[in-house]
């Protein structure tokens, strides 16, 4: 006899159904086995490195102190940040590319360029992984900011470049300059930075890879100088680590925070043009 036609829609829900949960359940243990390689395959020791957390320490510092500069020296000519779209602009871009033109410097000079030292490359499998995990960024990023919306108020719940343009109807050249920066250029900066010099400057002290994961994460939120958003900074950076984590290499962790920023810089882009 022939199967009951009522009941082959509900074996293909079950099929459907059974199918997901075994491709869940192959994820999960593809998750638990990466991280167990980990632990496994320790990081090759960093020969014709010569340089560590001074030479990050350094980069920092250049950081703050073009920032510093930069205010300053609008200050000596009248000019508030608030009023200038072009100070906004060199005040939020010029002070992270500064950095990370260093970070690299530095790695030619004391050690073997960035592609070794700072693990900067990208394959297939990075841009892969960078994606799914920048994926689930954009996912954690907004519950966490959901939440944190609720505790602090709507009112603080804004990063310092959305304060700046909160408001503003920027020219659309400055609006696109300004998007670019929030979602690419400040992405790979920052993980050339964090991800690339301190996560080495770690790994030359001998550290596992795990305290090179937290302590990177840790000083990423607290690196961008909002006490207050600290807390959400930390959950979002979780992700960007994993990526650099499981592949050892900066390519994956700037796809996953390239891909965490573009909702957000997009977001400011029409805000900043007036559209919403």
């Amino acid at each position: 006899m022939s199967e009951p036609e009522s009941l082959k829609p509900k074996r293909g829900f079950a099929e459907s159904v059974a199918g997901a949960a075994r491709r869940v359940a192959g994820a999960v243990r593809g998750a638990v086995e990466a991280v167990r390689n980990i632990n496994r395959d320790p990081e090759p020791e960093r020969v014709g490195q010569r340089w560590g957390f001074g030479a990050f320490l350094l980069v920092e510092a250049i950081f703050i102190l073009s920032a510093v500069f930069i205010t300053a020296l609008a200050k000596q000519f009248g000019i508030s940040l608030l009023d200038s779209v072009p100070l906004v602009l060199v005040g939020s871009i010029v002070p992270t590319v500064l950095a990370a033109g260093a970070a690299i410097v530095i790695t030619y000079v004391r050690g073997n360029g960035p592609k070794i030292d700072l693990r900067f490359s990208m394959t297939k499998e990075d841009v892969a992984i960078g994606l799914k995990l920048g994926v689930l960024g954009l996912v954690l990023t907004y519950a966490a900011a959901t939440l944190w919306t609720k505790v602090v108020g709507e009112e603080n719940a804004t990063s310092a470049v959305g304060d700046l343009l909160s408001g503003s109807n920027l020219p659309l050249g400055a609006a696109i300059t300004m998007f670019l920066y929030v979602s690419l250029i400040g992405p790979i900066c920052e993980e050339i930075i964090y991800r690339g010099m301190l996560w080495g400057a770690v790994e030359r002290q001998g550290w596992s890879r795990w305290a090179a994961f937290w302590l990177t994460t840790v000083i990423f939120a607290i690196g961008h100088f909002e006490p207050l958003r600290t807390s959400l900074l930390l959950v979002i950076a979780i992700p960007i680590g994993i990526a650099r984590l499981l592949t050892r290499r900066l390519g994956a962790s700037i796809v996953a925070h390239v891909m965490n920023n573009f909702l957000p810089g997009l977001t400011l882009l029409l805000v900043s043009v007036g559209v919403m």
